[in-house]
Formats: structure tokens, sequence, C-alpha cells
């Protein structure tokens, strides 16, 4: 199972930028062995950054997107929209958008049952807040918003679904989960994919940390048997500490 390192820029870079990031990124893409690696732009910089990524292995994800194909959204964003770029990954139910935006899982399934149906492979974000931590109901957190969004929908392929568990506690704040805390909640998580899709199926879900990862501390997660990547905010933002991040994954996946 190959090892997916997503960007989530969130509300950072301009069209201008970005096409500067990913030109630069192109250079170094031939380190980045045995690695899928996505970039999740703005949806203003999509259209430059898939200019500067057309041929490379890097590959081109959003941020969002409505569920609806077309209509009376002001603001939103539809798959066919997002396609027309080239995006082949759609980030839906991050804890930003749950905590600050009020999506629950009856906003976020649509959206995931959209992206399937548009043949886009949703990176669906999971997580419990510091409270919840402190009140030991993570596991029951985790498969809440699993059960929310994944139970009895159609996923006919499981493969090109992505989990990203991002504890909310540590998304922006320094304080990274440990790599044990890490690889108890992908295992919850597998346990639960396997009650709702089915034990063959949840096999085939790649599970990705996010929250406060950078190169430093990356390796600690992706040796982890059932963490197969990571969703990377602020470290994303520049090339050489990106770069840094997902070679230090790809060796850590090679030794």
């Amino acid at each position: 199972m190959k090892m997916i390192i997503a960007a989530n820029w969130k509300m950072h870079k301009t069209a201008a930028e970005a096409a500067s990031f990913c030109l630069d990124i192109r250079q170094r893409e031939e380190q980045f062995k045995g690695i899928e690696v996505l970039i999740c732009p703005p949806f203003t910089a999509l259209s430059a950054a898939a200019s500067e990524l057309k041929g490379s292995k890097v590959k081109l994800g959003a941020q969002n997107m409505h569920w609806e194909p077309k209509g009376a959204q002001t603001g939103e964003i539809s798959a066919g929209m997002l396609k027309e770029f080239g995006v082949e990954y759609v980030i839906l139910g991050h804890s930003e958008r749950r905590h600050l935006m009020a999506e629950d899982s009856s906003r976020i399934r649509p959206k995931v049952e959209a992206a399937f149906q548009n043949k886009l492979k949703p990176i669906l974000c999971v997580g419990e807040t510091e409270d919840q931590r402190e009140k030991g109901i993570t596991e029951q957190v985790l498969e809440e918003q699993l059960s929310g969004v994944l139970k009895e929908l159609e996923v006919d392929r499981p493969e090109d679904l992505v989990v990203a568990y991002e504890p909310v506690w540590a998304i922006g704040t320094g304080k990274a989960a440990s790599a044990d805390d890490a690889e108890r909640a992908a295992q919850y998580i597998k346990k639960c994919l396997a009650e709702l899709l089915t034990a063959g199926g949840a096999e085939k879900v790649r599970i990705q940390y996010g929250g406060s990862v950078k190169a430093e501390n990356i390796n600690e997660f992706v040796s982890s048997p059932a963490v197969h990547g990571a969703l990377v905010g602020g470290a994303s933002l520049e090339v050489d500490s990106f770069s840094s991040l997902v070679e230090a994954a790809g060796k850590a996946v090679s030794n």
C-alpha cells in the first residue's frame, strides 16, 4: 500500500505563489521515492497549480466541495468544477470545517457520496477535541464520525478512500500526538471500517495522521503499521520543509 502525503495549504498562497511552489516541487519529485504526493491549494490557485503540475507525478487535490453538481449555492464549488482542473482528491470533513463552519455528518456524507460518484478520491477527516480526549471518549467520537458518513454508503472502490486521523488538539498547536496515539487511533479506525465496509475493504483504505507533523517527526508516524501517510498543514507551506518531510517519509518506508 503506497504511502500518501498530502499538503493542505488551507487559506494560504495566491495563484502566483502556488505556481512558484509547484514549479519548485516538480524539480524535486524524483527524490520522492515510494510516496504519493498531493498538493491541495485554495480554489483560486487550482488553475495555476494544475498548469505547473501538468505531467508531474505530484497530484492535485482540493480542500472541500459541495455535493450538488450546480445550483444556487453561493460561494460553493462542485465536483465537476474541480475535475476541470485535473483534481484527483478532495479533503472532506476537516476539523476546521466541522468546528468553524458547523459541518456535521449530515453535510459531510453527501459530499463523500458525490466525490465517489464523480470519481474523486475523498480524504475523510476524523478526530477528537482535547476535551473529548480528556473524557476518554476518543473511540466513541471516531466511531460516530465514521459511521455518520459511511454507514450503508455504497463504496465500490475502498482503495479510493483515504481517512485522515487528525486530533483537533494537535492541529496548528505544535503539540503532535505520539506515534502510539496515532497507531491506536488508526487501528480503531480500521476496526470501524471493517464493520462499515467489510474486512477486505478496510484493508484497502489508507489512513493518514494529521496534526503538527513535520520532517522531524514524520518517521515516528509512518513507521506505525496502521498509518499510511500524513495530512500536512503548516509544514507544507514552504518547499524546503515539505520536501524534507516527504523525503524523510520515503526513507522511513524503505527501511
